[in-house]
């Protein structure tokens, strides 16, 4: 041991329980970075290129206190910007972290530091609850890294790699999902809680579950309290990153280190074995470190002019993010470890794609600047390891940059058409002139993505999301209730494109319950009719609400967890969900896998009439349109969607058909069950020229 070696009073019997008899330390290597068991011991490597020196930090499993503090000899233990050491005879389940000192004042006398790559975390096992505390000395930091055994059988499990088109994705928070008592799950808020509720999932129908954030963030970190109830506000979505590889510990109903990448193992795994695939919505563009006055957590005392984006004259954080700072992403440092990240998530917890949380950021330069293209967009889209993983940018960030259709993709990058939402929202409220444009969503958004070469799969349809109100709340509220944000209902978005159809929030009036439940199903009706990819948050197929709060980010209550009673409630709704999504199964012409219409004995694949055949009426005052679909081969039925978005009654003439008739499937105008049908229940109508189609009401059939 070197004299060099501090170690504490007291601290060596602690120490000689984690080391074996050859205990020894050696030079190491710089690859790969972060903690790695290796035969014998473990390799540490870290790159701080301003560091001018480095000391590894020992602690008992998760102890708020060291036990011994190794100085890294730059002769020896450094190559390059990389600082490393090899320690045989050490023992799993020890934490760690690094001591950087550098010249500038806030490193002058040394502060400690997270592992960037560190697989595990501890200090947080319990949600709400930080054993580790960063104080003033930065004796001890809010988390420390863990080296785990995190051995797994996975069998012969693999990502998916379900096609595109076929995808059908369900976002959901991990607490959220379960942790309401009417869940009645074993293990509720966890990963294994998810598990639970897999057969659930595979009623509903859905091919994919988005998790929102899963990587280490601190639930702790806002200093707010409700105004109405006192309670003190959590940052219960996870959109602060302290760790782009250590799972959020107190995901896991197991707090033991190393607990919560064994229980994600058994979900992705269990989630396989019934078809459904993994997203991780993950967050590159910034981290929990904040601006100037932000806390230091790992990057900032490695690096911070590496890993963020600066003004060149004043010094300050750039914020494209609206949280204080901006990673920089195409830093060739950072692209390797946002690179790093990505196949560590796909090869070892074998997930199946990402959503890349303000995607736009990574399109941004040193200077801010947006790139024509961006080195890391590139190196994602063509990475060998990530072939086949599903990879969707939310194509705007925070300070205004919208990619939406534009976004850098190689044929690869899929997007959250955010277009789709708005336009969508509009023709559902009753705006004028949206007729065009709901005919370009429903087609899979030809206008944004077929004249750079992408197909209808690149979009990502969705009509509500995490971010925003439910859609259950799009049809009640037109104002946002966020004042239990405590940011005085300044937060959110100003404008939701939504109507509440003349009462704001809840009411007992039974015409404007049975418009505002039509309107619900309306869509969800054009959300599954649409090509590209449709996506609905979880509880939506049930009418979850949020009270009116668009923005619920601190909400870790019943506004922001899944009341699963309403499963019961709203069982004419869910149902409505679980048959659509199963004719959009079975009607490859709802999946088309290109824009490129074709005809095929006079008939085209895919044309559009208004309430007379071939005349559709694409005016201002317009609120009408039908939608014809061919069947994708002879035994396929045609589709014809109709849809009246007026206050009034239309009569819609019907395509004539050399053979066979027209069935009707759909009328959100009827109550449940006759709103939507089963296979047994689907009849013919009488009258197969003309159908009156009732106000504010979508009508499908089909042919037989």
């Amino acid at each position: 041991m070197s004299n060099q070696t501090k170690i504490k009073a007291n601290h060596r019997e602690e120490l000689f329980k984690l080391v074996s008899h050859d205990f020894e330390i050696k030079r190491g290597h710089p690859w790969p970075l972060g903690a790695t068991l290796v035969r014998e011991g473990v390799n540490f490597a870290i790159i701080s290129e301003s560091a001018k020196a480095v000391s590894l930090v020992i602690f008992s499993k998760c102890s708020s206190s060291p036990l011994i503090e190794f100085p890294l000899d730059p002769r020896i233990n450094k190559t390059g910007d990389i600082w490393h050491a090899h320690i045989n005879g050490l023992n799993p389940w020890i934490s760690y972290a690094y001591r950087v000192f550098a010249d500038d004042n806030f490193r002058k006398n040394g502060v400690l530091v997270l592992d960037p790559y560190a697989r595990a975390t501890c200090g947080a096992e319990t949600w709400g609850q930080q054993q580790l505390t960063q104080t003033g000395n930065q004796e001890s930091p809010v988390r420390l890294s863990t080296i785990v055994d995190d051995t797994f059988d996975w069998e012969l499990d693999q990502p998916l790699n379900l096609p595109l088109k076929e995808s059908i994705i369900y976002e959901m928070h991990v607490r959220g999902f379960t942790q309401h008592h009417s869940a009645q799950v074993m293990k509720p808020g966890t990963f294994a809680g998810i598990i639970e509720k897999i057969p659930y999932l595979k009623e509903l129908g859905i091919t994919a579950v988005e998790l929102m954030p899963v990587t280490d963030f601190d639930e702790l970190g806002i200093n707010r309290k409700n105004p109405i109830t006192g309670e003190k506000l959590k940052n219960f979505w996870g959109y602060d990153p302290i760790s782009f590889f250590a799972l959020k510990s107190s995901y896991a109903h197991d707090p033991t280190p190393g607990g919560a990448l064994i229980e994600f193992k058994k979900m992705v795994k269990a989630l396989h074995k019934a078809g459904i695939e993994v997203i991780l919505d993950i967050v590159f563009n910034h981290t929990a470190e904040g601006g100037e006055q932000g806390e230091i957590y790992n990057l900032k005392g490695l690096d911070r002019d590496t890993y963020y984006l600066f003004d060149k004259k004043t010094r300050h954080y750039l914020n494209y993010t609206g949280c204080g700072n901006t990673v920089n992403c195409n830093h060739p440092v950072v692209r390797s470890m946002i690179i790093d990240s990505l196949r560590y998530w796909v090869t070892e917890m074998h997930v199946d794609g990402f959503r890349f949380d303000l995607a736009s950021i990574l399109s941004r330069g040193p200077n801010g600047e947006v790139l024509s293209d961006p080195p890391i967009l590139e190196r994602i889209a063509l990475d060998p390891v990530l072939t086949g993983t599903k990879i969707i940018a939310e194509a705007w960030d925070a300070a205004g940059l919208y990619q939406v259709g534009d976004f850098p993709h190689w044929q690869r990058w899929m997007e959250w058409n955010g277009k789709f939402r708005d336009d969508v929202r509009r023709f559902i409220k009753g705006d004028e002139g949206m007729v065009p444009l709901l005919a370009s969503r429903l087609s899979g958004s030809s206008d944004l993505y077929e004249d750079d070469g992408r197909e209808p799969y690149h979009s990502v349809n969705f009509v509500s999301c995490h971010d925003g109100f439910p859609l259950a709340d799009l049809v009640v509220y037109t104002q946002k209730q966020n004042l239990a944000n405590g940011e005085q209902n300044r937060d959110g978005e100003n404008h939701n494109n939504s109507h509440n159809f003349g009462v704001e929030g809840p009411t007992e009036n039974p015409e404007i319950e049975k418009v505002r439940r039509r309107q619900i199903k309306n869509y969800a009706a054009i959300l599954m009719l649409s090509q590209g990819v449709p996506m609905f948050h979880a509880g939506d197929e049930f009418g979850r609400t949020q009270g009116g709060n668009n923005n619920a980010y601190c909400q870790d209550n019943k506004i922001s967890w899944l009341n699963w009673s309403l499963v019961k409630k709203n069982k004419d709704l869910i149902r409505f969900f679980k048959l659509l999504i199963s004719f959009r199964k079975s009607h490859p012409c709802l999946r088309r896998s290109q824009f490129r219409v074709e005809t095929r004995n006079g008939i085209a694949d895919m044309s559009w009439h208004g309430k007379q055949i071939h005349k559709a009426d694409w005016s201002k005052k317009s609120k009408t349109l039908a939608l014809f679909l061919a069947g994708a081969d002879k035994d396929e039925a045609d589709i014809y969607i109709m849809i009246n978005g007026d206050h009034k009654k239309h009569r819609f003439e019907l395509p004539k058909r050399a053979k066979g008739k027209w069935a009707l499937f759909l009328n959100t105008f009827n109550n449940s069950p006759d709103d939507i049908l089963d296979d047994g229940r689907i009849k013919a109508p009488v009258d197969q020229k003309l159908f009156g189609l009732e106000n504010r009401s979508i009508a499908v059939f089909v042919s037989t």
